[in-house]
């Protein structure tokens, strides 16, 4: 289906849907997208991009503008670093930041449709929210789901920029990053860990080190990728 419709339109419908969820959800949210990603297979990206800018921008539907370039190849090919910098805009939280790099920014690099300096100037960046990108970005390039064989050069290059910020949101992703690294390298993440010993936050070094021993970030708890 080409669709005819403004994107304007189409992003009411599929806010109109999600409201009208008996239980609304994220996997009954996920359903509507699905729904509109075979609706709209062979639309044209600019259709696609123009319609995640307005669910992003007017209907705080972040995720799902997300998924649905991420679902529709043709689209997601064409991301490049200003198209990544515009949908990033507005990631305020752990929850919109995790999706725009799980979603976008780390297939994306992983894909080399980013350059390796745009992410070192995420890590550079005075907003914590694009430091944590930075590092969930890398999530991509060692998460074999996501077809990642494991990349300990640019992984621990952006972990040393941010060994030693104290932020909690970016030293749970910190965390998180070098624990996504494990399978592939323990002894790059264990030397990591001995270097900066004096610079990590008690968490980072707990959470890596309990998965480097026991394969669990917190054995005995429920297993969180936070």
């Amino acid at each position: 289906m080409e669709p005819s419709a403004p994107v304007e339109q189409i992003a009411r419908e599929i806010d109109h849907q999600i409201q009208a969820l008996p239980v609304n959800n994220t996997p009954n949210q996920r359903t509507v997208r699905r729904k509109y990603s075979r609706l709209l297979q062979n639309a044209q990206p600019e259709y696609i991009l123009a319609l995640a800018r307005v669910l992003l921008d007017h209907f705080d539907h972040r995720w799902i503008g997300y998924e649905l370039i991420q679902n529709h190849n043709e689209t997601f090919q064409k991301l490049g670093e200003i198209e990544l910098e515009e949908l990033g805009q507005g990631i305020n939280s752990w929850g919109s930041v995790d999706s725009f790099a799980r979603i976008l920014a780390g297939p994306a690099w992983l894909e080399g449709q980013i350059s390796d300096q745009e992410i070192r100037e995420w890590a550079r960046s005075p907003d914590h929210w694009w430091r944590r990108a930075a590092l969930v970005s890398t999530v991509a390039l060692n998460m074999r789901s996501q077809c990642g064989a494991g990349d300990v050069t640019r992984t621990l290059e952006i972990c040393r920029m941010l060994a030693g910020d104290q932020d909690d949101m970016v030293t749970k992703a910190l965390s998180w990053a070098l624990r996504e690294l494990v399978p592939h390298d323990p002894g790059a993440v264990r030397e990591f860990l001995n270097q900066y010993e004096g610079e990590l936050a008690a968490r980072v070094k707990r959470e890596v080190r309990n998965k480097l021993t026991t394969g669990l970030k917190n054995p005995g708890r429920k297993r969180s990728s936070l």
